[in-house]
Protein backbone atom coordinates (compact mmCIF):
# COMPACT_ATOMS: atom_id res chain seq x y z
CA UNK A 1 0.00 0.00 0.00
CA UNK A 2 1.43 3.31 -1.01
CA UNK A 3 0.57 6.58 0.48
CA UNK A 4 0.42 9.54 -1.78
CA UNK A 5 1.68 12.78 -0.36
CA UNK A 6 -1.08 15.09 0.80
CA UNK A 7 -2.08 17.64 -1.69
CA UNK A 8 -1.09 21.12 -0.66
CA UNK A 9 -3.74 23.74 -0.87
CA UNK A 10 -2.80 26.59 -3.17
CA UNK A 11 -1.76 29.73 -1.35
CA UNK A 12 -4.56 32.12 -0.74
CA UNK A 13 -4.43 35.08 -3.06
CA UNK A 14 -3.36 38.30 -1.49
CA UNK A 15 -6.15 40.77 -1.02
CA UNK A 16 -6.03 43.44 -3.64
CA UNK A 17 -5.76 46.96 -2.41
CA UNK A 18 -8.46 49.19 -3.76
CA UNK A 19 -7.19 51.42 -6.51
CA UNK A 20 -7.75 55.11 -7.02
CA UNK A 21 -10.39 56.43 -9.32
CA UNK A 22 -9.35 58.91 -12.03
CA UNK A 23 -10.99 61.71 -10.08
CA UNK A 24 -9.03 60.81 -6.95
CA UNK A 25 -5.77 60.66 -8.91
CA UNK A 26 -6.50 64.06 -10.40
CA UNK A 27 -7.22 65.51 -6.97
CA UNK A 28 -4.01 64.03 -5.52
CA UNK A 29 -1.98 65.32 -8.46
CA UNK A 30 -3.38 68.82 -8.08
CA UNK A 31 -2.75 68.78 -4.34
CA UNK A 32 0.84 67.58 -4.83
CA UNK A 33 1.46 70.24 -7.48
CA UNK A 34 -0.01 72.93 -5.21
CA UNK A 35 2.25 71.80 -2.35
CA UNK A 36 5.46 71.38 -4.36
CA UNK A 37 5.16 74.32 -6.74
CA UNK A 38 6.51 76.91 -4.25
CA UNK A 39 9.53 74.69 -3.54
CA UNK A 40 10.15 74.28 -7.27
CA UNK A 41 9.99 78.07 -7.69
CA UNK A 42 12.60 78.44 -4.94
CA UNK A 43 14.91 75.93 -6.64
CA UNK A 44 14.59 77.78 -9.94
CA UNK A 45 15.02 81.24 -8.42
CA UNK A 46 18.36 80.57 -6.72
CA UNK A 47 19.95 80.16 -10.17
CA UNK A 48 18.88 83.66 -11.29
CA UNK A 49 19.94 87.20 -10.62
CA UNK A 50 17.49 89.99 -9.83
CA UNK A 51 17.10 90.96 -13.48
CA UNK A 52 16.36 87.41 -14.62
CA UNK A 53 13.89 87.00 -11.78
CA UNK A 54 11.49 89.45 -13.45
CA UNK A 55 12.47 89.07 -17.10
CA UNK A 56 12.30 85.27 -17.47
CA UNK A 57 9.63 82.64 -16.93
CA UNK A 58 9.28 82.15 -13.18
CA UNK A 59 9.06 78.36 -13.19
CA UNK A 60 12.09 77.56 -15.34
CA UNK A 61 15.81 78.13 -15.22
CA UNK A 62 17.56 81.05 -16.87
CA UNK A 63 20.87 81.06 -18.70
CA UNK A 64 23.50 81.82 -17.59
CA UNK A 65 23.02 80.62 -14.00
CA UNK A 66 24.05 82.72 -11.01
CA UNK A 67 23.97 80.19 -8.18
CA UNK A 68 27.66 80.56 -7.31
CA UNK A 69 27.38 84.35 -7.34
CA UNK A 70 24.30 84.29 -5.12
CA UNK A 71 25.98 81.90 -2.70
CA UNK A 72 29.11 84.04 -2.53
CA UNK A 73 27.03 87.11 -1.79
CA UNK A 74 25.03 85.26 0.85
CA UNK A 75 27.98 83.96 2.89
CA UNK A 76 30.14 87.10 2.61
CA UNK A 77 27.60 89.89 3.13
CA UNK A 78 28.20 91.80 6.39
CA UNK A 79 31.31 89.74 7.19
CA UNK A 80 29.51 86.43 6.79
CA UNK A 81 26.84 87.06 9.40
CA UNK A 82 24.52 84.59 7.63
CA UNK A 83 26.63 81.72 8.99
CA UNK A 84 26.28 83.23 12.48
CA UNK A 85 22.51 83.37 12.05
CA UNK A 86 22.47 79.74 10.95
CA UNK A 87 24.44 78.69 14.03
CA UNK A 88 22.14 80.79 16.23
CA UNK A 89 19.08 79.03 14.82
CA UNK A 90 20.70 75.64 15.45
CA UNK A 91 21.50 76.68 19.02
CA UNK A 92 18.02 78.03 19.74
CA UNK A 93 16.17 75.11 18.18
CA UNK A 94 18.51 72.44 19.56
CA UNK A 95 18.38 73.81 23.11
CA UNK A 96 14.60 74.16 22.91
CA UNK A 97 14.22 70.59 21.66
CA UNK A 98 16.42 69.04 24.36
CA UNK A 99 15.02 71.22 27.14
CA UNK A 100 11.42 70.73 26.09
CA UNK A 101 11.88 66.96 25.95
CA UNK A 102 13.34 66.91 29.45
CA UNK A 103 10.77 69.25 31.03
CA UNK A 104 7.80 67.62 29.30
CA UNK A 105 9.00 64.09 30.12
CA UNK A 106 9.50 64.88 33.80
CA UNK A 107 6.20 66.73 34.14
CA UNK A 108 4.32 64.06 32.21
CA UNK A 109 5.83 61.38 34.44
CA UNK A 110 4.69 63.25 37.56
CA UNK A 111 1.12 63.58 36.28
CA UNK A 112 1.04 59.93 35.24
CA UNK A 113 2.72 58.34 38.26
CA UNK A 114 1.23 60.31 41.14
CA UNK A 115 -2.25 61.02 42.40
CA UNK A 116 -2.54 64.26 44.33
CA UNK A 117 -5.21 66.76 45.22
CA UNK A 118 -6.03 69.16 42.40
CA UNK A 119 -4.19 67.06 39.82
CA UNK A 120 -6.87 67.24 37.13
CA UNK A 121 -7.56 70.92 37.79
CA UNK A 122 -3.87 71.78 37.49
CA UNK A 123 -3.53 69.74 34.32
CA UNK A 124 -6.58 71.46 32.81
CA UNK A 125 -5.17 74.89 33.66
CA UNK A 126 -1.87 74.01 31.99
CA UNK A 127 -3.69 72.84 28.87
CA UNK A 128 -5.77 76.03 28.88
CA UNK A 129 -2.60 78.05 28.31
CA UNK A 130 -2.48 76.57 24.80
CA UNK A 131 -5.52 78.72 24.01
CA UNK A 132 -3.70 81.94 24.94
CA UNK A 133 -2.35 83.65 21.80
CA UNK A 134 1.35 84.34 21.77
CA UNK A 135 0.83 88.06 21.17
CA UNK A 136 -0.92 88.34 24.55
CA UNK A 137 2.26 87.19 26.28
CA UNK A 138 4.64 89.56 24.53
CA UNK A 139 4.57 92.41 27.05
CA UNK A 140 4.78 90.20 30.19
CA UNK A 141 7.58 88.19 28.60
CA UNK A 142 9.49 91.31 27.62
CA UNK A 143 9.16 92.77 31.13
CA UNK A 144 10.27 89.51 32.74
CA UNK A 145 13.36 89.30 30.55
CA UNK A 146 14.13 92.94 31.22
CA UNK A 147 13.78 92.41 34.98
CA UNK A 148 16.10 89.40 34.84
CA UNK A 149 18.63 91.25 32.69
CA UNK A 150 18.34 88.72 29.89
CA UNK A 151 17.35 90.97 27.01
CA UNK A 152 19.74 90.70 24.06
CA UNK A 153 21.08 87.36 25.26
CA UNK A 154 20.67 83.82 24.00
CA UNK A 155 18.69 82.95 27.12
CA UNK A 156 15.94 85.40 26.19
CA UNK A 157 15.03 83.13 23.27
CA UNK A 158 15.89 79.76 24.82
CA UNK A 159 14.15 79.97 28.21
CA UNK A 160 10.59 80.67 26.95
CA UNK A 161 10.98 77.83 24.45
CA UNK A 162 11.58 75.24 27.16
CA UNK A 163 8.00 75.33 28.46
CA UNK A 164 5.66 73.45 26.15
CA UNK A 165 2.13 72.72 27.47
CA UNK A 166 1.28 70.65 24.42
CA UNK A 167 4.46 68.65 24.93
CA UNK A 168 3.39 67.98 28.53
CA UNK A 169 0.02 66.76 27.27
CA UNK A 170 1.66 64.42 24.76
CA UNK A 171 4.15 63.02 27.25
CA UNK A 172 1.42 62.28 29.78
CA UNK A 173 -0.38 60.28 27.09
CA UNK A 174 2.81 58.40 26.29
CA UNK A 175 3.52 57.65 29.94
CA UNK A 176 -0.05 56.40 30.46
CA UNK A 177 0.03 54.26 27.32
CA UNK A 178 3.61 53.01 27.25
CA UNK A 179 4.71 52.61 30.87
CA UNK A 180 2.65 50.06 32.84
CA UNK A 181 1.87 50.88 36.45
CA UNK A 182 2.71 47.28 37.37
CA UNK A 183 6.30 47.78 36.17
CA UNK A 184 6.60 50.97 38.18
CA UNK A 185 5.26 49.33 41.34
CA UNK A 186 7.55 46.32 40.90
CA UNK A 187 10.55 48.62 40.58
CA UNK A 188 9.56 50.48 43.75
CA UNK A 189 9.21 47.19 45.63
CA UNK A 190 12.77 46.35 44.53
CA UNK A 191 13.93 49.63 46.07
CA UNK A 192 14.28 51.78 42.95
CA UNK A 193 13.69 55.49 43.38
CA UNK A 194 11.74 57.75 41.09
CA UNK A 195 14.83 59.02 39.30
CA UNK A 196 16.01 55.47 38.59
CA UNK A 197 12.56 54.43 37.39
CA UNK A 198 12.26 57.53 35.24
CA UNK A 199 15.71 57.35 33.67
CA UNK A 200 16.43 53.62 33.35
CA UNK A 201 12.98 52.08 32.93
CA UNK A 202 10.65 54.78 31.69
CA UNK A 203 12.55 56.81 29.13
CA UNK A 204 13.39 53.86 26.83
CA UNK A 205 9.68 52.96 26.71
CA UNK A 206 8.53 56.47 25.80
CA UNK A 207 11.32 57.21 23.33
CA UNK A 208 8.82 57.80 20.54
CA UNK A 209 7.09 60.45 22.62
CA UNK A 210 10.38 62.19 23.35
CA UNK A 211 11.21 62.36 19.65
CA UNK A 212 7.74 63.69 18.86
CA UNK A 213 7.99 66.46 21.44
CA UNK A 214 11.55 67.24 20.41
CA UNK A 215 10.63 67.55 16.73
CA UNK A 216 7.70 69.82 17.49
CA UNK A 217 9.88 72.02 19.70
CA UNK A 218 12.72 72.10 17.16
CA UNK A 219 10.48 73.08 14.26
CA UNK A 220 8.52 75.60 16.30
CA UNK A 221 11.64 77.35 17.59
CA UNK A 222 13.41 77.20 14.22
CA UNK A 223 10.47 78.95 12.55
CA UNK A 224 9.91 81.38 15.42
CA UNK A 225 10.05 84.97 14.28
CA UNK A 226 8.06 86.98 16.80
CA UNK A 227 9.92 86.03 20.00
CA UNK A 228 13.43 86.96 18.74
CA UNK A 229 12.00 90.14 17.25
CA UNK A 230 10.84 91.21 20.73
CA UNK A 231 13.72 90.14 22.97
CA UNK A 232 16.86 90.69 20.84
CA UNK A 233 17.91 93.64 18.70
CA UNK A 234 21.58 92.84 18.12
CA UNK A 235 22.18 91.38 14.70
CA UNK A 236 24.73 88.85 15.96
CA UNK A 237 21.95 87.22 18.03
CA UNK A 238 19.39 86.99 15.23
CA UNK A 239 18.14 83.61 14.03
CA UNK A 240 17.77 83.00 10.30
CA UNK A 241 14.10 83.94 10.21
CA UNK A 242 14.68 87.38 11.70
CA UNK A 243 17.97 88.04 9.92
CA UNK A 244 16.63 87.35 6.43
CA UNK A 245 13.60 89.51 7.13
CA UNK A 246 15.80 92.40 8.25
CA UNK A 247 17.92 92.06 5.10
CA UNK A 248 14.83 92.15 2.94
CA UNK A 249 13.43 95.24 4.66
CA UNK A 250 16.68 97.22 4.77
CA UNK A 251 17.56 96.55 1.13
CA UNK A 252 14.08 97.58 -0.01
CA UNK A 253 13.80 100.73 2.11
CA UNK A 254 17.34 102.08 1.72
CA UNK A 255 17.25 102.47 -2.05
CA UNK A 256 19.81 99.71 -2.59
CA UNK A 257 19.46 96.97 -5.15
CA UNK A 258 16.98 94.38 -3.79
CA UNK A 259 18.44 91.10 -2.58
CA UNK A 260 15.60 88.87 -3.71
CA UNK A 261 17.52 85.91 -5.12
CA UNK A 262 20.08 85.93 -2.32
CA UNK A 263 17.32 85.94 0.31
CA UNK A 264 15.51 83.11 -1.49
CA UNK A 265 18.74 81.11 -1.39
CA UNK A 266 19.02 81.80 2.33
CA UNK A 267 15.44 80.65 2.82
CA UNK A 268 16.24 77.41 1.00
CA UNK A 269 19.26 76.82 3.23
CA UNK A 270 17.03 77.37 6.27
CA UNK A 271 14.75 74.52 5.13
CA UNK A 272 17.53 71.92 4.93
CA UNK A 273 18.00 71.30 8.70
CA UNK A 274 14.26 70.70 9.09
CA UNK A 275 14.28 68.19 6.25
CA UNK A 276 17.31 66.46 7.74
CA UNK A 277 15.62 66.26 11.16
CA UNK A 278 12.48 64.70 9.74
CA UNK A 279 14.39 62.25 7.54
CA UNK A 280 16.59 61.01 10.38
CA UNK A 281 13.96 60.97 13.16
CA UNK A 282 10.82 60.34 11.14
CA UNK A 283 10.60 56.62 11.93
CA UNK A 284 10.77 57.32 15.69
CA UNK A 285 8.22 60.10 15.29
CA UNK A 286 5.71 57.95 13.41
CA UNK A 287 6.15 55.05 15.79
CA UNK A 288 5.76 57.41 18.72
CA UNK A 289 2.51 58.83 17.42
CA UNK A 290 1.14 55.33 16.91
CA UNK A 291 2.11 54.10 20.37
CA UNK A 292 0.76 57.21 22.03
CA UNK A 293 -2.54 57.01 20.21
CA UNK A 294 -3.34 53.43 21.31
CA UNK A 295 -3.42 52.48 24.95
CA UNK A 296 -3.19 48.75 25.54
Amino acid sequence: MTLSPPAHAPPAPRPRRPGFTPLQLLALTLFAAYSLLPLWWVLVTIFKDNGQLFSTFGLWFASPGHLAENWQTLVTREDGIFVRWLLNSLLYAGAAAVGSMLVSAMAGYAFSAYDFRGKNVLFTLILATIMVPGTALVLPLFLMMQKLGLLNTYWAVILPSLVNPFGLYLMRLFWDAGFPRELMEAARIDGAGDWTIFRQLGLPLVRGGLVTVGLFAFVGTWNNFFLPLVVVNRSELFPLTLGLSVWNQTSSSSGQEPLYTMIVLGALVSILPLLLAFLTLGRFWQGGLASGAVKG
